[in-house]
């Protein structure tokens, strides 16, 4: 399990969330996102012309099938308004030390009975390719109960002190590992935690940091949102499928709600790296991670 942090009223980052960050390489925010902006997410998904219309499937290291939709840019549908609001990027900034743009954006989409696994890797493991420090973060927002049982993520605190770690492509999957041999070495120093969270809690997480998840053999759905940053002084210095810098134009927590629209999602630039083959030119092996 671990620690969650709650608040009352608009949040702001404080200097002891900012240590612990540092100091685990992961924060977990308490209800950041309350019921009714969860709500207004699955209505992206809704009818023939909703987002899933993007989703592409992969084949996982166990044979099992994820799906998942990927684009480059927030856009201004709901998703792009959580992307962009100031109580995830600003507190992006401050967890990073100065301003960021949006890398890119995705749904993971584990079915419940189906849905494969990730296996151990940094995010970083796929990132440092074009870019040249681990300036770099995401943050991981679950649509449905995330638990031990379909599939949480789960982490290994503190790991991203080690630094980047050497990953090797997966057989017959688009994933890449991390060294399995230095993965058991640092489960004796870095506590193996699971990350149940509840819709509406979202995962401050730094690139560095050693996660996984299992398949999803549960009767339960877990559907995730997940946006990724980059420090803007450190923009990618080879061009690839994520975006390069572009100025993220911030709007204030209350636009989310504000937002009606569900189904107009150009600007975003979806990139799916197996049907598009221009796209898959340009993607290293494995870098669908999640």
């Amino acid at each position: 399990m671990v620690d969650k942090i709650k608040f009352e009223g608009e949040f702001e980052l404080t200097d002891e969330m900012k240590k612990q960050f540092d100091d685990d390489g992961f924060i977990v925010v308490k209800d950041l996102l309350d019921k009714e902006v969860i709500a207004q997410m699955w209505k992206l998904f809704e009818g023939p012309d909703g987002i899933l219309k993007h989703s592409y499937e992969t084949t996982e290291p166990d044979g099992r099938k994820i799906l998942r939709v990927m684009y480059q840019h927030a856009g201004t549908d709901v998703s792009g308004m959580i992307s962009r609001s100031e109580k995830i990027v600003n507190t992006c900034e401050k967890l990073l030390g100065g301003e960021v743009y949006h890398y890119h954006g995705k749904f993971i989409l584990k079915n419940p009975k189906e849905a494969g696994s990730h296996v151990w890797h940094q995010d970083y493991g796929y990132w440092y390719r074009h870019n040249l420090f681990p300036d770099m973060i995401t943050v991981w927002m679950p649509m449905d109960k995330a638990t031990r049982q379909n599939s949480c993520l789960q982490v290994l605190k503190g790991s991203h002190k080690c630094g980047r770690i050497d990953h090797i492509p997966g057989k017959g999957t688009m994933q890449t590992e991390a060294d399995l041999d230095r993965i058991e070495a640092l489960k004796k120093v870095c506590p193996h935690l699971y990350c149940e969270m509840e819709p509406g809690d979202v995962l401050f997480q730094h690139c560095n940091l050693l996660h996984t998840s299992s398949p999803n053999d549960s009767d339960m759905r877990r559907w995730a949102f997940v946006a990724c940053y980059n420090k803007a002084s450190n923009d990618s210095f080879i061009k690839h499928h994520h975006a390069s810098y572009t100025k993220l134009e911030k709007v204030p927590n209350s636009a989310i709600k504000e937002c009606k629209n569900y189904k107009d999602f150009s600007g975003k630039e979806f990139t799916d790296p197996i049907t598009n083959m221009e796209d898959r030119k340009h993607f290293p092996p494995s870098s669908v991670q999640g």
